[in-house]
């Protein structure tokens, strides 16, 4: 595993390798033992896009890992003043072990690879989110001890989230049920992907989707960089939402999953959040331990 670009370029072998180690990280690390298995190395971590759990879980997860990492803002970088990316990746493959990039374009993060000598790892563009997911598998398995026949609904935007999930869920035999309006479908070529694996199910009404599922999972409904559409948005998905009446076609024991920042009272109730709190948060620590799992991976057989 040279990269983490998306999820579709990996296999699941693959991806269960990491979710594995994600394991054997977290078990180390909630037991005080020590594994730097980094030490010495270098991440550089671009933001063309703001983060919390993104910059935090990476720079901790590396220094965990007996590494340093290094936050490089759009701002700080001439990459922000023009220069292209293939020359930023050949200075930077220079003086760093790694490079994780959030950024809008997923063809930055592409050309990264194409240009660079060093692994590069998406922290998330807008098409697809790949690090959020291996944590959001990891965290289905803690909860169900299981993939298999399980049945994983998304509620909201078929944004970069859905376009993950639908790859992720789908390599490890989760049946995955979108429910969105028409205009917000995901990607269709992972959607045509999906199809004919037989896993998938595109619908606009919540409560088919959300019909006996195991997993009930949302996101916000206008993401960084899409504010001017904020007020169109909240008309398209004023019935998307979790909450108690949603919760009741699903199964007694459906845990929800949200990748966070939520806004309660929009994607998702505060009564169903705080009911399912321990899931999310859980999740949400998964971040480091996926990532560290990552990090090992591609920067050991470099």
């Amino acid at each position: 595993m040279k990269h983490l670009l998306k999820l579709s370029d990996l296999s699941k072998s693959e991806i269960l390798d990491i979710l594995n180690l994600a394991d054997q990280l977290k078990y180390e690390n909630k037991n005080g033992l020590t594994h730097h298995l980094l030490k010495g190395k270098t991440l550089g971590m671009i933001f063309t896009k703001s983060s919390t759990r993104t910059r935090v879980s990476f720079e901790v997860g590396m220094y965990q890992l007996g590494g340093n990492a290094l936050f490089l803002s759009g701002n700080d970088l001439q990459i922000g003043r023009g220069e292209p990316i293939e020359d930023t990746a050949r200075v930077l493959s220079r003086y760093l072990d790694c490079i994780m990039i959030r950024t809008f374009k997923q063809s930055d993060v592409e050309e990264l690879a194409q240009y660079g000598s060093i692994p590069i790892v998406n922290g998330l563009t807008d098409y697809c989110h790949p690090c959020q997911v291996l944590a959001d598998l990891m965290t289905i398995r803690e909860f169900k001890g299981t993939f298999k026949n399980l049945k994983l609904c998304f509620i909201g935007d078929g944004n970069n989230m859905a376009n993950s999930l639908i790859v992720g869920c789908i390599k490890l035999g989760i049946k995955v049920s979108i429910a969105c309006p028409d205009n917000y479908k995901p990607d269709e070529k992972i959607v045509e992907w999906g199809y004919a694996q037989g896993l998938l199910e595109i619908t606009s009404d919540v409560f088919k989707a959300a019909t006996k599922a195991d997993i009930i999972y949302t996101d916000v409904w206008a993401s960084m960089g899409q504010e001017n559409e904020a007020k169109e948005r909240m008309q398209a998905f004023s019935g998307y939402q979790i909450n108690d009446t949603v919760m009741v076609v699903a199964r007694k024991d459906a845990m929800v999953l949200h990748c966070l920042p939520a806004h309660r009272g929009e994607e998702i109730t505060a009564e169903v959040f705080e009911a399912h709190s321990k899931e999310i948060f859980d999740q949400a620590e998964n971040r480091l331990h996926a990532q560290k799992a990552v990090l090992v991976k591609v920067m050991q057989t470099k």
